[in-house]
């Protein structure tokens, strides 16, 4: 292939929500270990996150969610990141990337996006007047080498990757809550199919292996066969 396998990796409820709920507030990572009987299994997903490709792509949106804007300075890792933003990331939070990271690749259609002006090492910007993930993909690939990633988006960002049929495997931890809400946000979102005419555009799985994890967690890892 001319672009990375990737891998679609994210902890989600048992009914397919990625946040505890619509506003920008409420995340997963800082609610779920307040919660009772979720709290308890939550460290077996970040101990699996620390398996995953030493190539991450992430969302502005999701990161600055997270506070990376406001985060005091990380260790380095060998863990290259990928962030697709336009206006939630700060410099702050594109310096701390860049001592997270070993390459930190940040994708724009912002042409006043503050990465724009900043001189770091490690720093790499991409310009795309519109989004293209396949073009994305592909100069990973060709300009740094980039053989496999994981993908922890947004549920927008997910639904574009799914319907460009750029997921090639899913990697799901299943918590034992119910989160509900029509606006929160799901594993996949963005627009949906109008048709039967667009049934091509369905993600079909193959499953590969079931495993259950402690206090109530399941991990489900997929094929994507179509």
């Amino acid at each position: 292939m001319d672009r990375p396998i990737t891998t679609l990796f994210m902890l989600t409820s048992v009914d397919g929500k990625i946040s505890t709920g619509a506003s920008d507030n409420l995340d997963v990572d800082k609610d779920f270990p307040k919660v009772p009987g979720v709290k308890e299994g939550l460290h077996q997903y970040y101990e699996i996150e620390q398996t995953t490709d030493l190539w991450s792509l992430n969302s502005g949106r999701v990161q600055a969610k997270i506070g990376v804007n406001t985060k005091k300075m990380p260790d380095k890792t060998p863990v290259s990141f990928v962030v697709i933003d336009n206006k939630h990331l700060k410099e702050h939070g594109i310096r701390y990337f860049c001592a997270l990271s070993k390459q930190f690749v940040l994708v724009t259609s912002n042409k006043a996006h503050p990465a724009f002006e900043m001189k770091e090492e490690n720093l790499h910007t991409i310009y795309q007047k519109e989004l293209s993930l396949k073009d994305v993909l592909t100069q990973l690939k060709l300009k740094f080498g980039c053989e496999r990633i994981t993908i922890q988006t947004g549920g927008t960002l997910n639904g574009l990757l799914l319907r460009e049929k750029l997921i090639d495997y899913i990697d799901i931890v299943v918590a034992p809550i119910l989160i509900g809400g029509k606006d929160t946000s799901t594993l996949i979102d963005g627009e949906s199919l109008l048709s039967e005419n667009e049934l091509s555009k369905l993600g079909v799985l193959k499953l590969q292996e079931c495993e259950v994890l402690k206090h109530s967690y399941l991990r489900l890892r997929y094929e994507v066969i179509h």
